[in-house]
């Protein structure tokens, strides 16, 4: 039996041995710490152009008028965009006045002119169309974005049948932008126009134009498109332009085939 003398001692070292710290850690012994991540700082909010262009991207265009509407209702870049959304929805008239009222913010608005042109272009009205795209190159004549207003003009001249003018001005769009009859689907701030009512002959000239210039590759797909859609021109191997192209087996290939439909 233990004494009662013994009894609190042993209590008594057993408490001092509870109370002892505990071993601490290698990096606590040499100095060091453990890192704290750094708390992470909030994302920036997206702007309402950038959700709108989001939801353009997306072909959500009701979503991207109200969109563009949540930021300033003057800012011309803003009420052009809104002009396009509309634009790709056929609410032409709308998107007239959201391209009028950026250019009355802006004078000098070259992309919500030149898409002024594009609504009356898309209404059939080509003189009106020809004189916005006019007075668009007169702000911006020489500018690399200035290949689709050139394009877009020559379109119209094309629509008017006014075949010299439409080329040259054609010449002209490619010579700022070679691909600029390549690109696809741009929206941005400045609309193209590609629809054309004579399509087997709106191919058949940029044939032409792109045989001139030396991109046979481009002329021969062209040529292709113009006799698949009907081009019914008999002469093609008369035509001045494809002259270097007359030895190509490709060439050769598509003046054997009868014109027909798709």
């Amino acid at each position: 039996m233990v004494s009662r003398l013994v009894l609190p001692l042993l209590a008594s070292v057993f408490s001092i041995a509870i109370a002892q710290p505990q071993p601490q850690s290698n990096a606590m012994l040499d100095g060091t710490k453990t890192p704290v991540p750094a708390p992470q700082s909030a994302k920036p909010a997206l702007s309402p152009e950038m959700r709108g262009d989001i939801f353009m991207a997306r072909k959500m265009y009701r979503e991207a008028i109200e969109t563009f509407r949540e930021g300033p209702p003057k800012d011309p870049v803003l009420l052009n965009k809104i002009g396009i959304a509309y634009h790709q929805l056929m609410q032409l008239d709308s998107a007239r006045k959201s391209y009028e009222e950026a250019v009355k913010v802006k004078p000098d608005y070259v992309e919500a002119i030149n898409n002024l042109g594009t609504v009356w272009y898309a209404k059939k009205n080509n003189r009106r169309a020809i004189n916005y795209y006019t007075r668009a190159l007169k702000i911006a004549p020489e500018e690399p974005r200035s290949a689709s207003i050139y394009m877009n003009l020559g379109t119209a001249y094309f629509a008017r049948k006014r075949y010299d003018e439409a080329t040259k001005t054609f010449q002209i769009a490619l010579h700022l932008d070679p691909e600029v009859f390549e690109r696809h689907g741009n929206f941005g701030v400045m609309l193209e126009e590609r629809s054309v009512e004579e399509r087997a002959k709106f191919h058949f000239y940029l044939a032409k134009m792109y045989a001139k210039g030396g991109r046979n590759e481009l002329a021969l797909q062209y040529l292709r498109k113009a006799l698949e859609e009907g081009y019914r021109e008999k002469k093609l191997g008369e035509e001045p332009e494809f002259a270097s192209m007359k030895e190509l087996p490709e060439f050769k290939q598509l003046l054997t085939l009868e014109p027909r439909v798709l």
